[in-house]
């Protein structure tokens, strides 16, 4: 089918939105006011209750050695570097949105010891990284719980301890399930709003539960292959826990395979690419265009990495990015994107508002957006008030593929 806008009445120039924006917020621990750095894209925008009862409850001696996984604002690191004198923190997490934030967190709070990385645990630190305590933040994905869990095992050190906190509804009481089976104990340190803190002591080298270890997944370099066909053809994606749809090929996705519009020689923007499979595809139907895929998550990134060097595709590259931020200043004829509407359990209709907003920004006059979306989730006026038009590729039971023309 080919694409001609249906053109809406009286449509408004994009609105700018505040997306992009950082603001100044603060949160008060033991009656001292902490500012963090917060924006629309972090769980909560950037208020979050686990990380608060991570950072009040969890004790801190000084001169201890620190390290955050999953670190949301960085508020936990901040807290054990300023009032528990800790000697370094290490943070880390695979959001890009939190790892900015966690910079700005501790530069407004003057922590200058610590280490800030991108990536899933204790990947990014490398093998050299000895800990007293480590905090997490836990996520609602089991597997990428237990990477979590297992990294922290194998990085503290014996007498250390492990803290992890999150909402009843995320989790936390399986999660602390999983914890007490590595380190063979697990307290309760704090329950308050329908989240808690739980702690565990690492009393010998190894685990309780030795088989819990025994996951191929713990390992931060093994991805599981996935092959679908698309369009007729083959293609082999690489997953690993926490990416989107990480078991299997997400049905919103195959569709807009299936429909999208990508013709020889056209530049591509896959936004929010996942594993990979629309840029994938694109790259194969452009040929001599130049295909960029882009994902908040370091993980994502990662796996799509390793599908563009499997298929050998010289037109495609990867980046790490909010929303589009990564390649704003650059143009495309098409945006290919099944938005994110979640920011943890929360729907965050933001998200996908400036993923809209981010692909007219980006297309040059006459390139297309092709966004799949939920049939329930309100994008058509979002797309109207944006491009001043709209047609619809695709109408199914449960999900819809909109088109706009720039």
């Amino acid at each position: 089918m080919h694409i001609e806008p249906r053109r809406m009445p009286s449509a408004p120039d994009p609105r700018p939105t505040e997306y992009h924006t950082w603001r100044s917020g603060a949160v008060a621990v033991h009656g001292v006011s902490y500012p963090t750095a917060v924006k629309p894209g972090l769980m909560g925008q950037g208020r979050d209750e686990a990380l608060r009862l991570l950072a009040e409850r969890v004790k801190v001696e000084r001169g201890q050695v620190v390290v955050s996984l999953q670190c949301g604002t960085g508020l936990s690191g901040v807290v054990a570097a300023v009032s528990g004198g800790a000697a370094h923190v290490y943070l880390s997490d695979r959001h890009a949105v939190a790892v900015e934030a966690t910079r700005r967190t501790l530069a407004a709070n003057g922590v200058t010891n610590a280490t800030v990385a991108s990536g899933h645990g204790s990947a990014p630190f490398g093998d050299t990284v000895r800990a007293d305590l480590v905090t997490i933040r836990i996520p609602t994905e089991k597997m990428a719980l237990l990477q979590l869990l297992a990294d922290a095992f194998g990085i503290l050190r014996v007498g250390g301890r492990c803290c992890i906190a999150g909402a009843t509804d995320e989790g936390i009481k399986s999660a602390a399930t999983v914890l007490k089976s590595l380190f063979g104990n697990a307290t309760v340190l704090a329950t308050e709003a329908g989240h808690r803190v739980v702690m565990a002591v690492k009393t010998a080298p190894t685990p309780v539960d030795t088989t819990v270890m025994a996951n191929a997944y713990l390992q931060h370099d093994d991805f599981q292959p996935i092959d679908v066909s698309l369009r007729g053809r083959p293609v082999r994606l690489f997953t690993r826990p926490g990416v989107f749809s990480w078991e299997h090929l997400d049905e919103a996705s195959a569709i807009l395979a299936d429909v999208m519009q990508v013709r020889r020689g056209d530049d591509v923007l896959d936004l929010g690419c996942g594993s990979g499979p629309l840029g994938l595809v694109a790259a194969r139907l452009s040929e001599t265009g130049r295909v960029s895929m882009v994902d908040v998550d370091s993980e994502a990134v990662r796996c799509t990495a390793r599908g563009i060097a499997n298929a050998g595709l010289s037109n495609g590259e990867v980046h790490s990015s909010d929303v589009a931020s990564a390649v704003l200043t650059e143009r495309f004829d098409v945006v290919l994107t099944n938005p994110p509407f979640h920011v943890g359990k929360s729907v965050d209709l933001a998200v996908p508002q400036q993923f809209i907003v981010d692909a007219h920004a980006v297309l040059r006059p006459g390139g297309t957006l092709q966004l799949v979306a939920n049939r329930t989730l309100p994008y058509e006026r979002l797309v109207q008030d944006t491009f001043g038009n709209l047609v619809t590729l695709h109408d199914g039971p449960r999900f819809k593929v909109l088109a706009a023309r720039r």
